[in-house]
């Protein structure tokens, strides 16, 4: 089955423009007839590339709020009593991202097949997780898609802020590290050597300062090793190294599992970090277990879908205790406490949610404290950071500015005498 990109207009006139799979062109024309498209001109697009790049790589990628703008529009419709295939039409045509059309398209062509709704999200499972197709599958069973609706949105409503702040969390940083660092190997590269080469002409003593200035700049400035004939300069080291490690460590990641849990439970010993990422996972995990819980989903099936949301091993292997100890029959409170993983204040929580049968009350509750302890925890790391790479920056330049002003100083008297 090839995939169309199509040119077609809509029960208003307007064109839409797409792509879609079909077997040929006359299903081609067929599916956009059931989606109340003309078709106008198409052609296949497949695996073809356009120049260098494949056509997939050159369409807008599918974010958190295209699925919220998405499950918004299906309560509305739902809750207006508008039939699932109109509303489908309806979504696709509104839509500001080409890879969401033909995306919804796909689903409406399965569902006009036949096909349940929860059955069409998950052809598309790197779009719709397994836990949107979960709630939605719950909703129908139920008979109540609207509520599913308004769970996702509430979802990946906290996840996108969640995501923005721990984007918030680690970007910062890492942007005003690189800052530093650049500005550090620009002037160790390109202007101590011009002090240095003025206070070699004066032929003055040196200080110790100034002599382990010198050498740290003939570190930046000069090759350290030529392989292949290629000069590899100190300064690019000192910015590269850091790159290297990291992507090293990312494919030690992905090759070793070993190595990863290893990381990931250093990660969570680490004094700032470390406390950040606990607070995000069990937000992630409480949040999820709420969503899941308060939709009909049974204990064990959302402790494990909520398990896949979180990315930490060392967390996921705590997370796994917790239903080992659930399915031997333990309450959830008395779960969590065991795993060792969970804060105490978590666990009494759950307990009273538990004793007065309002869990997802509470579960709601505790993700959202946690919401604004990690708001806080963000805040006061940028804080923290900000400073003290100003004060490392600060001293560098104080380093240079006396190793080069020094020993013009202290040999003061020599200059008068001449």
């Amino acid at each position: 089955m090839d995939r169309y990109k199509y040119k077609a207009l809509n029960a208003q006139g307007r064109p839409i423009r797409g792509s879609i799979a079909a077997l040929n062109e006359t299903d081609l024309y067929n599916q956009l007839q059931s989606a109340n498209l003309e078709l106008i001109d198409c052609s296949i697009v497949g695996e073809k590339s356009q120049g260098f790049l494949p056509s997939s790589f050159m369409q807008k990628p599918i974010v958190i709020r295209d699925l919220i703008q998405f499950f918004v529009q299906m309560q509305q419709m739902q809750t207006a009593g508008v039939p699932i295939l109109d509303a489908l039409n309806d979504v696709r045509d509104t839509s500001d991202n080409p890879r969401m059309r033909d995306i919804v398209s796909d689903i409406h062509r399965d569902v006009s097949d036949g096909l349940a709704l929860s059955e069409a999200m998950q052809k598309h499972e790197k779009v719709f997780k397994p836990l949107y197709v979960s709630l939605i599958q719950a909703g129908e069973e139920t008979g109540d898609l609207e509520a599913s609706y308004a769970q996702l949105i509430k979802y990946l409503k906290w996840l996108d802020q969640i995501e923005s702040k721990f984007k918030k969390a680690t970007r910062y940083p890492m942007i005003v590290t690189g800052v530093v660092m650049l500005t550090i190997t620009f002037m160790m590269m390109l202007v101590v050597p011009q002090i240095v080469g003025f206070l070699q002409f004066l032929d003055l003593e040196l200080p110790w300062f100034t002599v382990a200035l010198i050498a740290t700049s003939d570190f930046f400035a000069q090759p350290v090793f030529e392989p292949l004939g290629i000069a590899i300069y100190g300064g690019f080291l000192v910015v590269g190294i850091p790159v290297l490690l990291v992507i090293a460590l990312k494919l030690l990641r992905q090759s070793s599992e070993a190595f990863s849990f290893q990381y990931d439970a250093i990660m969570l010993e680490m004094p700032v970090f470390g406390v950040l990422i606990r607070k995000i996972s069990v937000a992630r995990y409480a949040q999820t277990f709420g969503a899941l819980f308060s939709s009909g989903i049974d204990v064990l099936g959302a402790l494990k879908a909520s398990r896949n949301t979180v990315t930490n091993l060392a967390m996921i292997a705590a997370m796994e205790t917790v239903e080992t100890h659930v399915k031997a029959g333990n309450p959830l409170s008395e779960s969590f406490n065991m795993s060792g993983e969970f804060p105490t204040m978590v666990t009494r929580m759950v307990k009273i949610g538990e004793e007065s049968g309002n869990l997802t009350v509470v579960l709601d509750q505790v993700s959202e404290f946690y919401t604004k302890d990690v708001d806080e925890t963000i805040d006061s790391l940028i804080e923290l950071i900000q400073p003290t790479l100003t004060a490392i920056l600060g001293l560098v330049i104080a380093w240079i500015a006396a190793g080069s002003l020094g020993p013009i100083y202290m040999n003061l008297g020599q200059f008068m005498d001449f």
